[in-house]
């Protein structure tokens, strides 16, 4: 599949992200998408769509707990679901703009 991505890998149109894009951005990661990385990626967004910004990491910890309950919602969950700076990884495969506190 040929991606419009920026150098970074993020999608430069929100406009292309469906699942099949998801499932290549997750697998140019390493990730095999499974039912519960696709619950934190629709999380995000839905933030996404009603706040214009990818959550901070506290933010989507707190969201995810709220939706998803106490197991799902913490950040030891979100590291093992997308490991290193999971906000950004979570992004990416969602198809969203790299995050402003993004380095």
């Amino acid at each position: 599949m040929d991606l419009n991505l920026d150098k970074e890998g993020f999608l430069r149109h929100l406009t292309d992200w469906n699942t099949e894009v998801a499932l290549t951005l997750a697998d140019n990661e390493g990730i095999a998408l499974t039912d519960d990385h696709w619950e934190v990626i629709s999380l995000v967004r839905d933030y996404y769509r009603q706040h214009k910004i990818s959550p901070a990491t506290r933010v989507l910890v707190k969201v995810t707990r709220e939706r998803l309950g106490e197991r799902k919602g913490n950040s030891i969950h979100l590291m093992q679901l997308f490991s290193g700076k999971p906000v950004k990884l979570i992004s990416k495969i969602a198809g969203l703009p790299k995050p402003a506190n993004c380095d």
